[in-house]
């Protein structure tokens, strides 16, 4: 688990912005934050219960805060308020956000949903 040296909000880019002391940055959207929270309203109480989040283009995110030393709880401006993002969680989502959001816009497009 690597902790960030800095945690920066872009509100202008709509960003979450992660510094580490190894020079890696991760700057990860509110949209995608929101769309995979790792809360059970998102993600279910199980495998295969994730739920398809949709008309989320326009969330920011509003409030941070620590979660003991180990995750982050985001607010956004919806009102979901429930997730816990771990430093491994954002990590990964750091990592995967190629695959995650094309594999997010193909399940819109699946069900007929939308951004917006």
């Amino acid at each position: 688990m690597s902790t960030p040296a800095q945690i920066k909000l872009r509100r202008a880019e709509n960003l979450l912005e992660l510094s580490y002391e190894d020079g890696r940055v991760l700057s990860l959207p509110a949209e995608y934050l929101r769309v995979e929270s790792p809360s059970a309203e998102v993600q279910g109480h199980g495998p295969g219960q994730a739920v398809l989040v949709t008309g989320k283009m326009h969330v920011g995110i509003i409030g941070i805060e620590p979660a003991g030393n180990y995750a982050l709880r985001l607010s956004f401006s919806d009102g979901h308020d429930t997730g816990i993002f771990s430093w491994d969680y954002l990590e990964e989502l750091g990592r995967e956000h190629a695959i995650r959001w094309r594999r997010y816009l193909q399940r819109l497009e699946a069900a007929g949903a939308s951004r917006a």
